[in-house]
């Protein structure tokens, strides 16, 4: 009787704790954000700490100094790319707005007409009930209209008051995880009856190793894949523009599994056909961006991933293609970004308080 009132009290204050971090999800969302940083600068402060001044090589550099200048080169980094695709990503935006619908129908003409054809023979639908393209015109003409896309720039604008809170917030914690390099531990441990503290622990000491391999290694996956599918569509003779517009989101979406490279080559196949110059067709053109960013697919399969990292969910692919759709669905494109990380931080935890359970047992065997 004593162990499932365990179990009841453990659910109540497990709601209890979902429930405020749902409440505070902001606040608590500026610490993960915070702790992930100071996980990922936590070496460079270590290396700098340990640096001595002066020709005695008495002194050290302090650890604030160090947790300073760490802060300062990430947000370097962040600010420099912001400044680099940024400008990129607004710029073609603006062409979009500007599109010649017709114009854009008569790229995929062919195809389109094809599948009409398709879909009249199929379903017995006269020629005057149905027209592909004027149902196409009719539903991205609101897309690309001017007003929809200055509403859009006026939505990113009023957010930069909260982005810079954001961003002031998530600084000032990250110093202080980065100037004491146990203080998240603490303030996680603290928490827990003192009876749990070893489980904690341990469970920290892997999730921060977890975390740390899997950013650093989707960032330097992210850039690889960015550099290798401009340089790809540069050589088939893109203008540079389209090439790193085309390469960044393709970079950017390859962290998301199975469904990123698919929405990356449609994406791509759709700016590079209404951005085409010369004599090259559609077809053409749209086989170059797909075989571009497959091949590049390839050297991430069989050469990156490999390299920078060994199995990075290790769990079974429908097991992963699950908590993709339901963190989608929960949380949008953010909730599959952040799916895989998240899902292998809950079976670590899982895996040190719960392992007396079957499903447990199962779901954390790889880890």
């Amino acid at each position: 009787m004593s162990k499932i009132y365990r179990y009841i009290v453990a659910g109540v204050i497990t709601a209890v704790v979902l429930f405020l971090v749902w409440y505070f999800s902001n606040v608590v969302a500026y610490i993960l954000t915070a702790a992930v940083l100071a996980m990922i600068g936590k070496p460079l402060t270590d290396l700098l700490s340990r640096l001595h001044i002066g020709k005695t090589r008495r002194l050290r550099v302090p650890r604030w100094l160090a947790a300073l200048c760490t802060l300062l080169m990430i947000w370097i980094v962040i600010v420099g790319l912001f400044g680099l695709f940024v400008p990129i990503v607004f710029q073609k935006i603006n062409e979009f707005s500007s599109l010649d619908i017709p114009q854009l129908i008569g790229y995929f003409h062919e195809p389109l007409m094809s599948l009409e054809h398709f879909i009249k023979q199929t379903f017995a639908i006269r020629d005057d009930e149905f027209s592909i393209i004027q149902a196409i015109t009719e539903q991205i003409k609101p897309l690309l209209n001017i007003n929809l896309i200055n509403n859009l720039l006026a939505s990113i604008v009023n957010t930069v008051g909260n982005a810079v809170i954001a961003a002031f917030s998530i600084s000032f914690i990250t110093f202080f995880f980065l100037k004491e390099s146990s203080l998240f531990y603490d303030m996680v441990i603290i928490m827990f009856p003192k009876k749990y503290e070893a489980n904690i622990s341990r469970a920290l000491d892997s999730v921060t190793n977890l975390l740390v391999r899997y950013f650093t290694g989707i960032v330097t996956e992210s850039a690889l894949m960015t550099v290798i599918v401009s340089i790809g569509l540069l050589i088939w003779g893109l203008s540079p523009h389209n090439a790193l517009v085309i390469g960044l989101i393709v970079g950017v979406l390859n962290v998301i599994p199975y469904v990123g490279p698919t929405i990356g080559i449609a994406i791509g196949i759709f700016i590079g056909v209404t951005g085409m110059q010369g004599d090259v067709s559609t077809g053409g053109m749209a086989l170059r961006i797909a075989g571009t960013i497959l091949f590049a697919q390839g050297v991430d399969n069989f050469v990156l991933q490999p390299v920078l990292y060994s199995n990075r969910a290790k769990a079974h692919p429908l097991e992963i293609f699950l908590v993709i759709l339901i963190a989608g669905s929960l949380a949008g494109v953010l909730g599959m970004l952040l799916a895989i990380p998240a899902y292998n931080v809950i079976r670590v935890f899982a895996k040190e308080f719960f392992n007396n359970f079957r499903v447990v047992q199962k779901l954390t065997e790889k880890i």
